[in-house]
C-alpha cells in the first residue's frame, strides 16, 4: 500500500562509498572485537568514576572509530566483579582493594556505553582462576574464606578445583545472576581453564579426584579425561543456563591457538606446543561439534612461519574442523604490527568462508595505534559497516518491521532526521534492539547486502542523514538481540512534494 505525505525538496548534494572496481564486495558481517582486560590493571585504582568513565568512554570512540563493533569486557578476573554481586567481592582492579565499594556499577555505565555506540558487549569471566599473585590479599567476603576446600594452590596461584562439583555449581550461580540481572549480549571465556602447567609441579586435585574422580569410575590412569570431563560438564552447563535465562546471550570462548600437536593417530596441527586438549584440560573440538558454544576465537598469536606454531599452519587446522560455532580468529596486536607486512599477510590468508571475523588483543594496543593498527584498520579492513554475525537459535521469530517512516525536514538546529515507530504488540525477542539505515541514488541498484550503502546503525527510533548527501531511495531495517534483520521498510526522496512510503 502507498501513503502520500507532503514533504519538503532536499537540495543537497550526495556521494556515496562505493566499492572499488574488481574488488572483492566488502563483507556485510563480520565479528569485529576486541579484549579490554582487567586483571593486573592498576591504572583504574589511580582514577575516581570520573576519570574512570571518561577513560573508558574515550577507549570506546576510538575503538568505535577503528570499527570495532564487539567488546570483550573482563569483568571477573580473579573471582571478584566489576559489577554489583552478592556472591563475589569488589575487583581489586577497580580500587586497588578487593571488596571496596567504588560507589558506582562500572559494568552498568559500560553496557549502556557500548549499545549507544552500537556495539556489543560480551562479559568476558575467568572461570577458575582467584589470585595471580599471592601477595594479593582476599576480601574477608570472598567464598575462600567460606569454604577452602574448594581451592587449590598452584605456584603463585589460587585455583577454584575445577574437580569439585561445589565449584562449578558456584561459577554457574555467578554467571546466571551476571545475565539476569544485566543487558549483555554475550558471556565469554578464555584460556584459562586447569591451569598453565608448572615444570615439575603437578597440580594437587587429589582430594577431588578420590572423592569424585574413583566414584565416577575413573582410575589413576585416566586422571586427565576425568579433568576433561570436569571442564565438559561446566561448558555444557553453561551452555544450557545462559541460553535458557535469556536465548539471545551468546556464550563464546577464546582457547589457546593449538588443540593439539600433530602425532599419528591424533587429529592436531602441524605445531610443536602447549595444547588445549592434553595441557589444559579443555577439548574444544567437542564443544564446536556439540554446539556448547556459539563462538570461538583461538588465540592465534604467532608470527606467519612461526617456527613452532605458524599462524598459516593453524588457520588451516581451525577452519576444517566440524563445528556447530562461529569461527573467528585472535590476532595478538603487538607481534603483528612489530613484523612488516604481517597484518595484511594474516588478514588476507583469513581470508576463508570458514572464518567470520577478527577479535584484537589487547584493545589498548588500538588505542594506543600500535604499528598504525587503529589506521590499518579503520582506512582499509574495516572501512565500511559490518554488522555482527546472526546467532541463529532464534531464526525462526520474524523480526519486526518500523512503522510509520518518514523524513522531517532540517531546522537550523538539526539536519534532515528520519524517524519511525517502534511496532506494535512485539514479544520481546521479536522486538526491535537496533535499526540498519541505507542510503541509495537513482543510479544504484538497491543491494542490502553490500555494506557500502549502510549510512549507519542506532538504537533510537531516529537517525540523521550525514549532511552534504542526498539519497533518491532510503531503507531501515531492524535487527533483534541475535542480530537477525527484519524486512526493509523503503522511503523514496522525489524532487516533488510528494513522499512515497511503501
Amino acid at each position: 500500500m502507498k501513503i502520500k505525505r507532503s514533504i519538503f525538496i532536499l537540495l543537497l548534494a550526495c556521494t556515496t562509498l562505493l566499492p572499488e572496481s574488481n574488488a572483492q564486495q566488502p563483507e556485510k558481517r563480520a565479528f569485529r572485537g576486541a579484549w579490554v582486560h582487567t586483571v593486573a590493571q592498576s591504572q583504574y585504582a589511580a582514577m575516581d568514576a570520573f576519570q574512570m568513565k571518561a577513560y573508558f568512554s574515550n577507549l570506546l570512540d576510538r575503538l568505535q572509530q577503528a570499527g570495532i563493533n564487539t567488546i570483550l569486557f573482563q569483568v571477573r578476573p580473579e573471582a571478584d566483579a566489576w559489577f554489583e554481586s552478592t556472591l563475589e567481592p569488589w575487583s581489586r582492579y577497580i580500587t586497588g582493594t578487593q571488596g571496596k565499594h567504588p560507589n558506582w556499577d562500572p559494568l552498568l555505565f559500560l553496557i549502556g556505553a557500548c549499545h549507544e555506540r552500537n556495539m556489543d558487549i560480551h562479559a568476558w569471566i575467568n572461570p577458575y582462576r582467584v589470585r595471580n599473585n599471592p601477595k594479593n590479599t582476599l576480601a574477608p567476603s570472598h567464598l575462600y574464606h567460606k569454604n577452602p576446600s574448594l581451592f587449590v594452590e598452584y605456584g603463585n596461584y589460587l585455583w577454584f578445583d575445577p574437580g569439585n562439583p561445589l565449584s562449578r555449581k558456584h561459577i554457574l550461580k555467578v554467571v546466571e545472576d551476571l545475565v539476569r540481572r544485566y543487558d549483555l549480549d554475550g558471556i565469554h571465556m578464555d584460556d584459562y581453564f586447569y591451569p598453565y602447567p608448572i615444570k615439575g609441579v603437578e597440580f594437587d586435585d587429589d582430594a577431588s579426584f578420590r572423592l569424585y574422580g574413583k566414584k565416577a569410575g575413573y582410575n589413576e590412569a585416566h586422571r586427565a579425561d576425568w579433568r576433561r570431563n570436569n571442564v565438559n560438564q561446566l561448558v555444557k552447563e553453561l551452555q544450557e543456563l545462559i541460553h535458557k535465562t535469556k536465548p539471545w546471550v551468546q556464550f563464546g570462548i577464546s582457547p589457546f591457538g593449538i588443540y593439539r600437536n600433530q602425532k599419528p593417530g591424533i587429529n592436531g596441527s602441524a605445531t610443536r606446543g602447549l595444547s588445549n586438549y592434553d595441557d589444559l584440560y579443555a577439548d574444544v573440538l567437542l564443544w564446536m561439534q556439540k554446539g556448547w558454544v556459539d563462538y570461538v576465537i583461538p588465540q592465534l598469536y604467532w608470527e606467519i612461519n612461526h617456527g613452532s606454531a605458524d599462524y598459516n599452519a593453524l588457520i588451516d587446522w581451525w577452519t576444517v574442523q566440524p563445528s556447530k560455532a562461529a569461527l573467528y580468529i585472535g590476532q595478538d596486536v603487538v607481534r603483528t604490527m612489530a613484523v612488516k607486512g604481517e597484518l595484511k599477510s594474516k588478514m588476507k590468508k583469513a581470508q576463508h568462508p570458514a572464518i567470520q571475523g577478527h577479535c584484537y588483543w589487547p584493545a589498548y594496543e588500538i588505542l594506543k595505534n600500535t604499528g598504525g593498527i587503529a589506521d590499518s584498520l579503520k582506512n582499509r579492513y574495516h572501512r565500511t559497516y559490518a554488522l555482527p554475525p546472526a546467532i541463529n537459535r532464534t531464526d525462526s521469530i520474524n523480526v519486526e518491521v518500523v512503522q510509520s517512516l518518514r523524513l522531517l525536514p532540517p531546522t537550523a538546529a538539526q539536519p534532515s532526521r528520519l524517524q519511525w515507530d517502534l511496532p506494535k504488540n512485539s514479544s520481546n525477542e521479536a522486538l526491535p534492539f537496533r535499526y540498519v539505515i541505507y542510503g541509495f541514488q537513482s543510479h544504484q541498484k538497491t543491494d542490502l547486502n553490500n555494506p557500502t550503502f549502510i549510512l549507519g546503525r542506532t538504537i533510537n527510533t531516529h537517525f540523521n542523514l550525514p549532511l552534504g548527501h542526498r539519497y533518491e531511495r532510503i531503507a531501515v531495517t531492524a535487527l533483534d538481540r541475535a542480530h537477525n534483520e527484519g524486512p526493509a521498510v523503503f522511503l523514496e526522496v522525489k524532487q516533488s512534494p510528494t513522499l512515497i512510503i511503501r
